[in-house]
């Protein structure tokens, strides 16, 4: 059997690289994989290289690494392409996401996937995903897209609706990372947890939370937890003691259902929890504000010490991550089954949502490719929430394929969090401010004259 070939582009984000190309040398069946490392930062995409081999060299397998600045290059022949960039960097893109909506008194905590942070991300990335999937199209149409890239919602509609022949699927580690939280919350071992969740991206909930029984029955488990929220048990401490959890299980208390996302996310998705003289919600609910830079500067830091480290060990630990990619690629190369949720075009798999958006559904993965799983109805209070978010998607996508700047200013005005905080005037100045801070990061159609009389 010939050997995968496995292309990742934005290779120089060096800790995922590892992380992905590790799961995958973990399989027999892909030992001799072909990896192929593509970046536009020569020092990351050297870093990367290096981390990738000493990671051949300790797993002792005969895989092979190869090193590429040159995007078409790169995905020649691929089976798989892993995308994983961020376009703009922490500096300068993300510090202007943050810091001019400050001036209008509106706050954010990650701000890469919804609000306006979220909008221009999407503006930023899509054209370059859309590039990616031109490449694809010449040199590798059968390959399978693994796109690991925010906003995921925009981008997998933004692609599905330009490239629709492009096999895609929007991967992120919401649903099983929550998953062992809440098992962790409960004291009670994740292998035991049996769960089925849907909706969109980050804000996806468990339509059933159970409890394996001794006798292969299943208990439900949302009982517990919401008697654990209300006696002070849940959640407990987090990795990061800055986010502390408590937004969504609050909102499971008004919804009925858990959502896949953290709740430093889930804040800012929704009108209730950031507020202009609410400093009591922030300082209750342990709204985490500025949570995304702080984080990226931290891990600035750590890439700079991890980097000299890995020049000179010899070899490099590797560890099995939470990611669904080496899963997916094990399963379509050798046709053993598996079971992932991921980002796919709603071809009426959720029909309480739009035709057309992108839903997080569970997929079965075999050598057919990705098949979504057939959701139909959401519970109708989910479905009303989604809807919110994805008006702002469908603005965004709007704008970028119609190329229409307008769409800009009405996917800001649609956004719950932003419209919660400033009046239409405040958008609008603010819309324009953001696209003048980003400049050539946009598309130029992106920096022209509005187009009010536009459909």
């Amino acid at each position: 059997m010939a050997r995968p070939k496995i292309t990742f582009i934005g290779a120089g984000s060096s800790v995922f690289m590892k992380n992905i190309v590790g799961d995958i040398l973990h399989r027999p069946a892909l030992a001799e994989a072909e990896i192929a490392l593509m970046d536009i930062n020569p020092e990351r995409l050297e870093m990367s290289e290096i981390i990738a081999k000493k990671l051949v060299q300790t797993l002792d397998v005969p895989a092979t690494v190869t090193s590429y600045t040159d995007q078409r290059r790169a995905l020649e022949g691929a089976d798989f392409v892993v995308v994983c960039f961020q376009i703009g960097g922490y500096e300068p893109s993300t510090v202007v996401d943050f810091e001019i909506p400050k001036k209008y008194g509106l706050r954010q905590t990650i701000a890469d996937t919804l609000g306006v942070g979220g909008i221009m991300r999407g503006l930023r990335t899509v054209p370059h995903l859309w590039k990616i999937c031109e490449d694809m199209l010449a040199v590798c149409p059968e390959a399978i897209m693994l796109q690991y890239v925010n906003p995921m919602a925009i981008n997998t509609w933004a692609i599905s609706e330009k490239y629709p022949s492009i096999k895609q699927v929007g991967l992120c580690h919401s649903v099983q990372g929550t998953a062992h939280e809440l098992a962790e919350d409960l004291g009670i071992p994740y292998e035991e947890i049996r769960y089925r969740s849907a909706g969109i991206n980050h804000m996806a909930f468990y339509l059933k939370f159970e409890h394996i029984q001794p006798d292969g029955s299943y208990r439900d488990l949302y009982p517990d937890l919401l008697r654990a929220y209300r006696e002070g048990k849940a959640p407990k401490p987090t990795w990061n003691p800055r986010c502390p959890n408590k937004v969504r299980y609050e909102m499971m208390t008004r919804l009925g259902y858990f959502v896949t996302e953290s709740s430093e996310h889930f804040a800012e998705y929704t009108p209730y929890f950031i507020k202009e003289g609410r400093e009591d919600l922030i300082e209750k609910f342990g709204v985490p504000l500025d949570e995304y830079p702080k984080r990226c500067v931290e891990q600035i830091a750590r890439w700079n010490d991890t980097a000299n480290e890995y020049r000179t060990a010899n070899r490099v630990e590797v560890k099995e991550s939470k990611e669904y990619a080496s899963q997916i690629v094990n399963a379509v190369w050798t046709g053993e089954p598996a079971v992932i949720y991921g980002n796919v075009r709603n071809t009426g798999l959720i029909t309480s949502l739009p035709e057309g958006c992108a839903v997080e559904v569970p997929c079965l993965v075999d050598r057919s490719g990705i098949q979504p799983t057939h959701i139909g109805k959401l519970p109708p209070q989910l479905a009303a929430l989604m809807r919110t978010n994805v008006n702002v998607q469908e603005l965004t996508v709007a704008a970028l394929m119609t190329e229409n700047k307008d769409h800009i200013y009405h996917a800001a005005m649609l956004d719950p969090h932003t419209a919660a905080e400033l009046d239409l005037d405040q958008i609008w100045h603010l819309v324009d401010d953001l696209i003048a801070a980003h400049g050539d990061w946009l598309p130029a159609w992106a920096r022209g004259p509005k187009q009010r009389a536009a459909a």
